[in-house]
């Protein structure tokens, strides 16, 4: 028997977030039954001005599903006291605006924990809150230029590129999102609130754990970007190989996955050859290897491939386009992908979160809000305001 008690229920996160790192955090916290109020500034956060028609709208759709929205202008003397008096019954303030904004606006974490010391305050930054770096401006290219990413992506005679996705942005939400889980429990074992200082820098340095293993080996002639194979130059087979159709990404972690893709090849005989006995011995021989293995895989179409390693064992998955992911039957039918008419944009796909609870129904879905959409409802019970009060804070341009 299921139940529809979400595990963060009764939970209340003011939400001063924008673009992708803390909206994809409290967007996980408001999948896991949080009430989270969107706290905007005059005009809306950032992700919602973009150029909706190129589709820049539906990542705003994407990351601000089940949440509320309410306008708030910090800047005025009215605001800040508003925003202070929702403090008093909040669990949780999130922010990723630049290091020292909330302290100018006078909404630091020592303003807060005096209204409510069980407050936990959330703060998200490219360098975090401390150190040379606080002040750079940051964003997911310039951390992923800053962090290496950048530089150990792409092939070695070519340009440093950026990864296509926003991993830095990502990264440093989940981390975000984590931390607050963290404070949360703690609040529960000692009754404190706590202040949290992300770093996306930070974040992201142990992803690149393959590539950093090379600046403690033993050879010297690893290039900086390996395209696509192992960053540290260490697996083989590990690449991306032709089909008559597009490609397969093919990887032997270990001799069973070698053996079961000669078996695939129908070239048991290399098992014995002693040039490819060990995976140190394969990676010497790593031109040979990929090039015997894109011959024969150029043969086969995409699907075909891929269903034939597969019934083998061997490690692969087809190298998709973005419109065959979005359409990914698998994914409608666990509930990740969601198709919804969004009142604003349309027809889109929106993701859930990818948490799952046993025996815990996911919450009903509601897309993204228009701006201020909760003013009336959210000022008028949580600081009982009238209707009149509402319309009068509105002419003076406070929400």
């Amino acid at each position: 028997m299921t139940n529809t008690q979400q595990p963060l229920d009764g939970v209340l996160v003011l939400d001063l977030t924008q673009i992708y790192n803390g909206p994809y955090a409290t967007f996980l916290m408001a999948e896991a039954g949080a009430d989270v109020v969107k706290v905007e500034p005059p005009g809306g956060e950032f992700l919602r001005r973009r150029d909706a028609r190129s589709g820049a709208g539906v990542p705003f759709a994407m990351l601000n599903g089940n949440k509320r929205s309410v306008s708030l202008n910090l800047k005025s003397d009215e605001g800040r006291k508003m925003f202070l008096d929702l403090v008093k019954d909040a669990d949780v303030v999130a922010e990723n605006y630049a290091p020292g904004v909330m302290e100018r606006l006078g909404l630091d974490y020592a303003t807060l924990k005096a209204i409510n010391p069980k407050v936990i305050f959330a703060s998200g930054s490219g360098y975090g809150q401390s150190g040379d770096y606080r002040d750079y401006q940051a964003m997911d290219l310039t951390i992923q230029a800053m962090s290496g990413v950048m530089s150990t992506t792409g092939f070695p005679e070519n340009a440093p590129v950026k990864s296509g996705a926003a991993l830095c942005d990502f990264f440093g939400g989940v981390h975000m999102f984590g931390a607050i889980m963290m404070a949360l429990y703690r609040r529960g074992v000692t009754g404190e609130g706590s202040y949290i200082d992300i770093s996306m820098l930070e974040t992201v340095y142990p992803s690149l754990a393959s590539t950093i293993g090379m600046l403690h080996g033993e050879r010297d002639d690893i290039p900086p970007r390996t395209g696509n194979r192992h960053g540290g130059l260490s697996l083989c087979p590990y690449n991306v190989y032709p089909t008559s159709d597009g490609h397969l990404a093919i990887i032997c972690n270990n001799d069973k996955h070698w053996h079961a893709l000669l078996t695939a090849m129908d070239r048991a005989d290399l098992i014995e050859e002693p040039r490819y006995a060990a995976m140190r011995d394969r990676v010497a021989a790593m031109e040979e290897i990929d090039d015997i293995v894109g011959a024969w895989s150029g043969a086969w179409t995409r699907a075909a491939l891929f269903d034939h390693l597969s019934d083998n064992r061997v490690p692969c998955a087809p190298v998709r386009d973005l419109d065959e992911v979005v359409h990914d039957p698998v994914l409608r039918e666990r509930g990740a992908l969601l198709d919804i008419d969004h009142p604003q944009y349309g027809n889109v796909v929106v993701c859930r979160s990818p948490l799952r609870f046993d025996g815990i129904d996911r919450p009903d879905y509601h897309p993204s809000p228009d701006y201020g959409a909760d003013n009336e409802d959210f000022y008028g019970r949580t600081l009982g305001l009238s209707g009149a009060e509402i319309t009068a804070l509105k002419d003076r341009g406070v929400i």
